[in-house]
């Protein structure tokens, strides 16, 4: 996987399963935790992108279970998976330290700074 293509719920699922193996509903709840309520995944959306991440060796399953008559199937990160979301961790973590030194070096220039201090 191009590191520089993981979306954030890609980047949320692998980092809930390097918290432990989950289920479908369990990591769903967890990326709505993990993002502060701003990542909601769909119950199709979820199980495409796990299907595509064990396609890439990311994530495994790692079992199955009948709870209430119903079938759970847990997932489990992968040691690639791990070095996946490490490298896309360290990458926004270069790129967000980059942007606060340029934030804190900003200052207003002419007309269009001053437009922007007004509207933020």
């Amino acid at each position: 996987m191009n590191q520089t293509e993981m979306r954030e719920p890609t980047m949320l699922v692998l980092t809930s399963l390097a918290g432990g193996r989950k289920h479908g509903y369990a990591l769903i709840a967890d990326a709505a935790e993990l993002s502060g309520g701003r990542v909601r995944l769909k119950v199709g959306t979820l199980y495409a992108a796990l299907d595509r991440l064990a396609e890439q060796g990311l994530v495994a399953v790692a079992g199955d279970e009948v709870v209430d008559g119903r079938n759970r199937r847990y997932f489990d990160v992968t040691a690639e998976g791990i070095e996946a979301l490490r490298s896309a961790a360290t990458r926004l973590e270069a790129n967000a330290a980059a942007a606060r030194a340029r934030i804190a070096e900003w200052r207003p220039r002419g007309i269009a700074g001053q437009a922007q201090l007004r509207s933020a």
